[in-house]
């Protein structure tokens, strides 16, 4: 699926904006690939490029390193709307490997984390700590579960165990049950045969 997720160390990107939707995370008119790659020259297009497809040079995600800025620090109630795997791919082809914010919506989380990229709901003082620091390195600890940076205290978040481990190993749900096989073989194998009605 993706490069295992153990620690991350990176500076952050803040979009303060609530309510960011799937659709300005990838507009509507490019969902017609059914494959990731090349999706992060049109994450958030409309902010980045003008009409005629020339950057806008105030966007700042046109003044950025994405290698140096892999977090996404985002407004509230991030990427609700329609649900689209394309989000998460395209911010993931784009750079980024996580976003948090004080609120994400679930549908976005659950496609998120299925596709490699980490969503955190942290409260709104440790968001609004992280923005007053925006070129602070921080470190997102999946094993350990928690944010550090400076020398503040860490902070812990919480990710939905199976999801977790997924992140861990590098794999999806289909390479998770890939690596089950030889119990499945075995299991098959050696269980009673079912019985002619």
């Amino acid at each position: 699926m993706s490069e295992a997720f153990t620690t991350l160390t990176s500076k952050t990107l803040t979009l303060s904006q609530a309510n960011i939707d799937t659709d300005q995370i990838i507009p509507a008119r490019f969902l017609t690939t059914t494959t990731r790659e090349g999706l992060g020259a049109q994450a958030f297009y409309d902010w980045r490029y003008e009409a005629d497809g020339t950057p806008k040079p105030e966007s700042v995600l046109n003044r950025i390193d994405p290698a140096e800025h892999r977090i996404l620090l985002a407004g509230p109630n991030f990427a609700c709307g329609s649900s689209r795997e394309h989000a998460p791919w395209a911010l993931l082809d784009y750079g980024f490997r996580a976003v948090i914010s004080t609120e994400i919506a679930d549908i976005f989380t659950s496609n998120a984390l299925k596709n490699g990229f980490l969503p955190i709901v942290v409260d709104q003082t440790t968001w609004d700590d992280l923005a007053a620091h925006p070129e602070q390195a921080v470190t997102i600890d999946l094993e350990a579960s928690e944010i550090r940076r400076g020398n503040v205290a860490p902070v812990p978040f919480k990710v939905e165990a199976f999801a977790r481990q997924c992140l861990l190993d590098g794999v999806d749900t289909l390479g998770w049950l890939q690596s089950k096989l030889p119990y499945i073989q075995t299991y098959e194998r050696f269980r009673e045969p079912e019985t002619a009605a």
